[in-house]
């Protein structure tokens, strides 16, 4: 079992919702985002719903690459080890490339890309120094194929991201005992995509439905996991193939 989880991004959205759901199950948390004072307010909400288990919170802005080793090693100290990390922390809806918006674009690739690298630097350090870990990457279904407009960097950075896992997994395939996982979630109704139309979020599911079963995912420890499976296991093979005038479609 997977006692001590670190999560990133945990202040709100899938992050919290995964927090919610780890706690449930009796997880240590080490628990990360720029907003210290929700993640307070999340710490008191599970300690008082589960009195039995251990929260740490720290403030982090995963773009601060030496924060991100610094925050990690502390939480690691403070509850005597990490068993498993979660890169999840991330911003979403960009710009058509072209636009005058390159800053827009620059700061999805750094903070869901480059800082993802830094956290799983810092994890797997921990891990391989330990002989033992699990690191989950969220990625995104949108890392099927490049999309057009607004998700363009959003989905090219979501593909680094499932790149960079798979290149860490086949650096472990010696060491099963540190397993790398790629989670792939479709649509999930959280801050990020609130107020999104209808017909730019197919098949989306509530933000509590969505953090059950990507905890539920994690914790089968997969190689890749589609969350929710049905449709989108389905959808993301047809995405890989598909003509890409079909895919714009479906944003």
């Amino acid at each position: 079992m997977r006692k001590r989880i670190l999560i990133t991004g945990a202040s709100s959205g899938l992050g919290r919702g995964m927090a919610r759901e780890f706690a449930g199950l009796g997880r240590d948390l080490a628990l990360c985002a720029r907003r210290l004072d929700r993640l307070q307010t999340l710490k008191a909400e599970l300690e008082a719903a589960h009195p039995g288990i251990r929260v740490a919170v720290r403030s982090l802005d995963v773009t601060d690459h030496d924060a991100v080793f610094r925050v990690f090693g502390e939480l690691r100290d403070e509850l005597g080890g990490l068993d498993r990390v979660v890169v999840n922390a991330g911003i979403g809806q960009g710009a058509p490339v072209g636009k005058g918006q390159f800053a827009l674009n620059r700061a999805i690739v750094e903070t869901n890309f480059l800082a993802a690298l830094a956290q799983c630097e810092a994890a797997m350090e921990t891990f391989r120094a330990a002989g033992q870990g699990h690191l989950v990457l969220i990625s995104s279904m949108s890392a099927m194929r490049g999309l057009r407009g607004g998700l363009t960097a959003y989905a090219a950075s979501k593909a680094g991201v499932a790149a960079l896992a798979e290149g860490i997994r086949t650096d472990m395939l010696r060491k099963p005992s540190i397993r790398v996982s790629t989670v792939f979630p479709g649509y999930i109704r959280t801050e990020m995509n609130d107020g999104a139309p209808a017909a730019h979020t197919p098949f989306i599911i509530d933000e509590a439905t969505g953090c059950r079963l990507l905890a539920r995912a994690i914790e089968k420890e997969p190689n890749k996991a589609y969350v929710p499976w049905w449709p989108w296991a389905p959808l993301g093979w047809w995405m890989k193939r598909a003509p890409l005038s079909w895919v714009a479609r479906l944003n």
